[in-house]
């Protein structure tokens, strides 16, 4: 994104530009020639004529109003332009004169009129109407993306009254069309070329269960939509595979929480003796908006063979119905619960590590964070997969992969959106601005291991963090999968890297539940996996 001034997750700008970067990044897909140039040109199609049809329904209406009648011009004759291509593309093959010359218009139309849109047109409109109506027709903006056609259509209207029925009886048209064309066996694919072979055909499965992009969903109809875990599954009975792995026991019970029963699930391993076993507090993720225990069960269920050891996975409250602090508040509750309770499910409770995926990762550091400050014992070890770390879109990797599948910069912002409405201080927060806290304050930690992948809008932010945790002097190794996307970690039954991934965690876990601080993975040097691809480790 390349606004220069600050705006709120759900603004219209905001959202805008998160549009543009996505655009931008299959753009240079397609320059670099990686990737499936059609399958690419779909999903950019896809995405043009959804964000054409909310600016010319929403925004460009909203300019008239404040005088901004000849920006509003400008930005219809433009899109004009773009559909024209877009429909010329829809109709013709890569590689056909008329696909290229179509595909190089429309690259060279969006680069002029992004920049001019975020550096002059929305900071004046901006600065005419305020920030509160900026997060309003960010609603707007969302909601007009729900009703879009999926296709451009250069003769339908673009002014008035007369655009938003046309655009209503050409959607379901367009879904018929997509239906027919298998169109929407590609829209959630990554079809950038950069994920290896087992990755990629986990995205190309959830891609044939046709989800609707999460980011322009209400919550409720984001949590209905098909997730990885269900590619997996696809994936794992094409292959004859059964699952889910056994472990010991699964049980789910509540405890006490900040805001009533809280309820956790109860992971034992295989062959659990009756002597007390070490627990893992595991964090699932789900921008604090989507997703349960459910989710990341095949983390959990792996964690919990291959460490020897309980796991405890929360039931926290999700946003928006709890927004920021109800899900670190609770994430706090529950260990301290383990900690006071452990012996009740044959756990010690003096040996206690914690972790967890995404937004999980970050409320594991927090935790560990909270604790030093209210003076109780720490875990002996934290485990952040791919952390969310900071609220800002910090570092390359919010440019390289905002196309990414299945975490986009524009889910990001919308889970942010949601889990911060209303507190917009949370993004300074140092339970979630974990980079902007001083050495002293991430001094004394558990050792950590943090772990990131290739296609992932978070990599670089928790790449950093692993660098502020080591200069603050926390034992910490980071370690980087290439060729793996966001939520990879739980796929191990189908995926060598996640495989390696969960291993790596459990040896790291079971040094720290001995009491030792050895190191068995060697720093510096790629490490090759089964997949094809490779780790690298780096303190």
């Amino acid at each position: 994104m390349t606004l220069r001034y600050k705006t709120l997750p759900g603004d219209i700008d905001h959202i805008i530009a998160n549009d543009h970067a996505i655009v931008e990044r299959q753009f240079q897909h397609l320059e670099a020639g990686r990737g499936d140039r059609r399958i690419l040109v779909d999903q950019i199609s896809f995405e043009l004529a959804g964000h054409a049809f909310a600016e010319e329904t929403v925004l460009y209406p909203a300019f008239v109003t404040v005088g901004m009648e000849d920006d509003s011009t400008q930005g219809r004759e433009e899109h004009a332009e773009m559909k024209m291509a877009l429909a010329t593309l829809a109709k013709t093959e890569p590689g056909e004169p008329e696909f290229e010359t179509a595909l190089s218009a429309l690259m060279a139309g969006m680069r002029h009129h992004a920049p001019e849109e975020e550096a002059e047109i929305l900071p004046a409109f901006r600065a005419k109407v305020g920030e509160a109506k900026m997060a309003e027709l960010g609603k707007e903006f969302l909601a007009a993306k729900r009703e879009a056609p999926t296709y451009a259509h250069p003769n339908a209207p673009d002014t008035g009254l007369a655009e938003k029925p046309a655009g209503a009886l050409a959607a379901p048209l367009d879904m018929v069309r997509d239906v027919v064309a298998g169109q929407k066996m590609t829209l959630a694919t990554d079809a950038s070329g950069l994920l290896n072979p087992q990755a990629q055909a986990i995205l190309d499965a959830f891609s044939k269960l046709g989800p609707k992009p999460a980011e322009i969903l209400e919550p409720e109809q984001a949590r209905r939509q098909p997730t990885l875990v269900d590619a997996v599954t696809a994936v794992m009975v094409e292959k004859g595979l059964e699952g889910p792995e056994a472990v010991g026991s699964v049980e789910d019970m509540t405890i006490p929480g900040p805001a009533g029963e809280l309820s956790i699930r109860v992971y034992k391993p295989l062959n659990a003796g009756a002597e007390p076993l070490p627990v893992l507090l595991w964090i699932h993720g789900g921008g604090w908006v989507l997703f349960t225990v459910d989710t990341y069960d095949a983390s959990c269920r792996g964690l919990a063979n291959k460490a020897g050891c309980i796991v405890v996975s929360p039931e926290y409250r999700r946003a928006p119905e709890a927004v920021f602090p109800a899900a670190h508040d609770d994430v706090l509750a529950t260990y301290q619960w383990i900690k006071a309770n452990g012996a009740s499910i044959g756990a010690d409770p003096d040996t206690i590590a914690i972790g967890g995926e995404s937004v999980g990762g970050n409320m594991a550091a927090a935790t560990c964070l909270q604790l030093k400050e209210l003076g109780q014992q720490q875990p002996v070890a934290q485990v952040l997969v791919y952390p969310l770390t900071t609220a800002e879109q910090f570092g390359e990797s919010m440019v390289e992969e905002a196309d990414a599948r299945p975490l986009n910069i524009g889910l990001l912002s919308w889970m942010a959106s949601h889990a911060f409405a209303g507190v917009p201080e949370a993004a300074s927060d140092p339970r979630i601005d974990l980079l902007g806290l001083p050495a002293e304050k991430l001094a004394g930690q558990p050792p950590a291991l943090v772990i990131t992948d290739e296609r992932d809008v978070l990599r670089s932010q928790g790449q950093e963090y692993a660098k502020h945790l080591e200069a603050a002097g926390v034992p910490t190794t980071s370690s980087y999968y290439a060729g793996a996307m966001h939520e990879f970690f739980g796929a191990a039954a189908v995926l060598d890297s996640a495989e390696q991934a969960q291993a790596e965690v459990a040896a790291m876990l079971c040094l720290a539940f001995a009491g030792r601080s050895d190191d068995p993975y060697p720093a510096g040097a790629d490490t090759a996996l089964a997949d094809g691809t490779s780790k690298r480790v780096t303190r």
